[in-house]
């Protein structure tokens, strides 16, 4: 399937544009999603962690992403 993922922060920077597109084979989870983008950009997981949003809600790992879901990486954010 292919999914179309948006970036911001420094996930943006990690995967080195706001917008683009990954195949995964069959209906893959967020779980699934994270560890591909983990292998295939090693800085992920540098980061302590990160959230995706299906949506423009939260997902936990285990939800399915569904075709032409809107897929939103989001980083952590810190501040005081």
């Amino acid at each position: 399937m292919e999914i179309k993922i948006l970036a911001f922060g420094i996930a943006r920077e990690i995967l080195g544009a706001a917008a683009f597109s990954i195949q995964l084979p069959g209906q893959p989870t967020v779980g699934q999603l994270k560890a591909h983008l983990c292998r295939s950009f090693p800085a992920f997981e540098k980061l302590a962690s990160f959230a995706v949003a299906l949506n423009t809600e939260y997902a936990e790992d285990q939800q399915a992403i569904q075709p032409g879901d809107e897929v939103v990486i989001i980083p952590p954010v810190s501040g005081g």
